[in-house]
Order: C-alpha cells, then structure tokens, then sequence
C-alpha cells in the first residue's frame, strides 16, 4: 500500500491595487435613467419635506425641526450626488454633470469648481506625508507633533478635539470657509464659481425670506444645513481616519495602494447606506473615482475581496474618532495617550 502525499494548497495571492483598477473599469459607465431616477428620488422628497416643514411653521415649531431633521439626510444625498457629478460619474455628458453639479452647488453651500478642484487634489494625494492640506482633514506624524511647541500642540489637540471637528467645524466650513476659493485664489475660475455660489444663495434666501420671514430661515434652511453638513463631515473622517489607514514619505507612497488601504468601508444599515449613496464603499471609490455610486454595490457582490476589506462599524468609527497621529514606525494612527507614551 503505497502512501500519497500532498503539499498544503497555497492560497491564492491577493490581488495588488493596481490590478484593481482595470478590472473596476467594468463597472465606471453610469446609466443614463438610473442617475435621472437618482436624482428624482433624492431631490423631490427634498422638496416636499421643504414645503412640509413650511407647513407645519404655523402649527407645532418642534414639528417644523422634526422634518428638517429628515430632510438633512436628504440633502446629504443631494451633495453626494453633486460629488459623483465633480467625478463624471453621474452622467455620461460631463457638461450635463457639471450643471448639475452648480445648481447643487447652491443647495449644499459649496462651489462646485472650488469643491470639484480641491477634491481632485484630495484623490490625488491621500495617504501622501509630503502633499498634506488641501482636501483633508489635518493629520500630523508623531514625530511632528514631539517637536511642537506646547501652544502648538495645544492647538492641535483643540482642532481634533470632537467638538471642533463635528460641532464647530461643519458650520464653520460651509457658511464661512465655502465663500470665498481658500488654496485656489489666483485663479479668476475659483472665484467666479464661489462668488456666482454665493450670489444664487442670497438670492434663494432673499426670496425665502420675502415669503416666510426668518422663521423657514431659522427652523428649517439653518438646522437641516448644519445637520447635513455634521453628517457629511463624520462620513469624511471615518473614510480615512482609523487605526490601519494608510499614510507613506512621498519617496514611498504609492496612489492605487493609499486608495486601496487608506480608504475605509464603513458598514452601515441599508437605510443610511442609501441616504449616504453608498459612499461608506470608499475604498472602491477611490481605487476607480469614476463608478457611480449606484453601481458601488455591484462591486462588493462580485469581488469578495473588496467586501470584506478595511471593514468599519458605526461602533468602531466612534472609537477611532480618538485616534490623532500617525505613527511612521508601526503604521497605525494613535490616541494622544498612546503617542504620549512613545514621546516619553
């Protein structure tokens, strides 16, 4: 009886980042009715909760910010649809996507060029040590921040700190820094799409106001703006902003394996995940920025791989929120506690 033997079966080797790329290409094409179908989906609801909350101003004020409350969610849908437009990903006419992208513009208090520009750069460089401060939210090393003066350290902490990223920052970003074309003002394009944002804003709420007084100001436009803009700002920091992330030296960083690993996929519950249009799937959309966010699931269902990787739960996304300098050494973002360990 003679024995056989068998060497282990290997597994197969994962897929490098930037053989992702061309295979996603497969999924980038947008679909002509699906966007149109998107687009009424997300902006009549946005209306009708509008003209609701307009409503009901004349008969339970907590009932006017009850359904600007939803409605926030709503208008976070609208910006992600404006950011698939920055992408030509929404539409096939990337003049039509652009359009589309300015009269959000409005809605969402943010020029589209100005945006589109800056996002661009964010793509571009996320991950890069050497190319931080546009786009991003500010990340210093260890290193940096040992060699920092006590003051400056203290204003450091002050910006990570939750309040100032989630409370204060959102408003601050989208009524103030949104208004003129920061990181872009030598350009004469940057300041006509800020400037042209800013006067059609005005103007929606010079007619607001002729109509409704502060009133539909105050408890609907300001609350469900501010609770957008919080959302929007929480979705862009778990998207880059947890323990494994991916940060390298200019001399070593690479694009396609900073998107593939420096991206999260932020689990959420299907209904978020549609009012959200699906950008918690970022590490896909970062490895091909221009498939549209309808087709992101697609992806996931036919690539186990991307499924299950960089995965993030809500619960988990809040316990990152304590993590604040990369360590270049083990390659992990840490706590201020952990780093202090490290500088002593």
């Amino acid at each position: 009886m003679t024995e056989t033997s068998q060497s282990p079966r290997r597994s197969p080797e994962p897929r490098k980042a930037r053989d992702w790329v061309k295979l996603l290409s497969d999924y980038r094409d947008p679909s002509t009715a699906r966007s149109w179908f998107e687009l009424a989906v997300t902006i009549g609801p946005f209306v009708l909760l509008w003209a609701l909350a307009w409503w009901s101003l004349g008969v339970s004020y907590w009932l006017t910010l009850a359904i600007s409350v939803v409605n926030a969610a709503f208008l976070l849908r609208l910006f992600a649809i404006q950011h698939d437009c920055g992408h030509g990903a929404f539409f096939r006419n990337r003049t039509l996507s652009d359009w589309l992208g300015r009269v959000l513009g409005v809605l969402t208090l943010t020029p589209y060029d100005v945006w589109r520009r800056s996002h661009s750069i964010h793509h571009s460089t996320a991950g890069n040590l050497g190319r931080r401060g546009m786009g991003d939210i500010h990340t210093l090393t260890v290193a940096e921040y040992r060699d920092l003066s006590p003051l400056n350290r203290l204003i450091y902490r002050l910006y990570r700190h939750p309040i100032v990223l989630f409370g204060l920052g959102p408003g601050y970003i989208f009524f103030l820094q949104n208004r003129i074309p920061l990181g872009l003002m030598a350009t004469a394009r940057y300041w006509v799409s800020a400037m042209a944002t800013n006067a059609a804003i005005l103007l929606l709420l010079g007619v607001i106001f002729w109509f409704g007084g502060l009133k539909p100001i105050l408890l609907i436009f300001l609350p469900s703006t501010l609770l957008a803009a919080t959302a929007g700002v929480w979705l862009f920091y778990v998207q880059h902003q947890f323990e494994t992330t991916h940060w390298e030296a200019e001399e070593d960083w690479q694009l396609h394996d900073a998107a593939l690993h420096g991206s999260s996929h932020y689990v959420m519950p299907a209904v978020l995940q549609w009012l959200s249009a699906n950008i918690g799937i970022h590490h896909v959309h970062h490895l091909h920025s221009r498939i549209p966010f309808y087709r992101l699931p697609s992806v996931l269902r036919d690539h186990a791989d991307l499924a299950t990787g960089n995965r993030m739960t809500i619960r988990e996304s809040i316990q990152n929120a304590r993590l604040h300098l990369w360590d270049e050494n083990s390659k992990r973002l840490l706590s201020f506690r952990e780093a202090r360990a490290l500088i002593r």
